[in-house]
């Protein structure tokens, strides 16, 4: 840029990440990006919390954010990811509402009518593109658009990066000039014992089956960083007995490989050699405990 040409004034904004479960929400966040931040497998409600990612260039702030899957709550952890959800649609300077080519466009039109009423810029991300073919999509374009006229609708497969590239592009073209919200070198708002958590409570999705992926919980109680080590000791909170037995697996087996593919996870997002502790507590109903639900950090103030 010559000396003649006035700098671009610097863009930050807030662009939150919304839609139903399992249309690949969290692979997208991650490759935007760039860094795995929301943990990802093929069960549904498998992002609780709201979780921010931010991208910094010379030019400009990001803050991304992921949210749960939109669902009916059948309890108060689902009302409280629910809530989540809706908060993201309150205060967003752009808002991606991811779909796909497989689920129904009129799933949760409660929640399509809320999106239908905002006033920032909405993107409807049809994802997934390499399971449908043209004519398909073009349908699904077409049912968009009279759901949400106002919406700008972008084809792309987030797990295959196209139209990833497309999408930044279109994002940092709406974003608003505005000073940044984070300090330069902040990758997100959340501190490494959650990560270390979601970590971990991903390889006990991926490893386990039934009811257990739903009714666990991870809590980080130590982190203590030595010379040659982190040790890290995590309870494993279940609301039953029987939940419990699942989890430890006999002889111990389920809790060792899941335990081991969790340290390995954690030693390559650490940089250093783990020591993984894992103590299995049975909590009766610590899904519909308002008080357990606000310590375990589904606040929604």
């Amino acid at each position: 840029m010559s000396e003649n040409q006035p700098t671009p004034p610097f863009k930050s904004g807030f662009v939150n990440i919304v839609g139903n479960p399992n249309v690949g929400k969290s692979t997208l966040m991650n490759k935007l990006v760039g860094e795995k931040l929301s943990i990802i497998t093929n069960k549904a409600q498998t992002t609780r919390h709201r979780i921010v990612g931010i991208v910094n260039t010379p030019g400009m702030q990001v803050v991304y954010s992921d949210t749960p899957g939109v669902l009916k709550p059948g309890y108060k952890l689902q009302e409280r990811m629910r809530a989540f959800s809706e908060s993201a649609l309150g205060d967003a300077d752009i808002l991606l509402y991811v779909t796909d080519v497989v689920e129904q466009p009129d799933k949760h039109v409660d929640f399509v009518e809320h999106v239908a009423k905002l006033t920032c810029p909405v993107l409807v991300l049809i994802n997934k593109i390499d399971l449908s073919d043209q004519q398909k999509l073009e349908t699904l374009v077409t049912t968009w658009h009279n759901l949400l006229p106002h919406a700008e609708i972008l084809p792309l497969s987030a797990l295959n990066s196209f139209g990833i590239q497309e999408l930044k592009r279109r994002i940092e073209e709406l974003l608003p000039v505005s000073p940044p919200y984070y300090e330069s070198d902040q990758l997100t708002d959340r501190p490494v014992r959650f990560f270390v958590s979601e970590i971990i409570r991903e390889k006990i999705l991926r490893y386990t089956k039934q009811e257990i992926p739903y009714s666990v919980e991870v809590i980080t109680e130590s982190y203590k960083e030595k010379k040659n080590a982190i040790e890290i000791s995590c309870v494993l909170l279940v609301e039953r007995p029987s939940q419990r037995a699942i989890l430890l697996g006999k002889e111990g087996r389920t809790i060792k490989n899941f335990s081991t593919a969790a340290r390995k996870s954690l030693e390559n997002y650490l940089g250093k050699h783990v020591r993984l502790d894992l103590f299995v507590k049975v909590d009766p109903d610590w899904r519909n405990n308002q008080r357990k639900l606000n310590e375990l950090g589904y606040r929604l103030d």
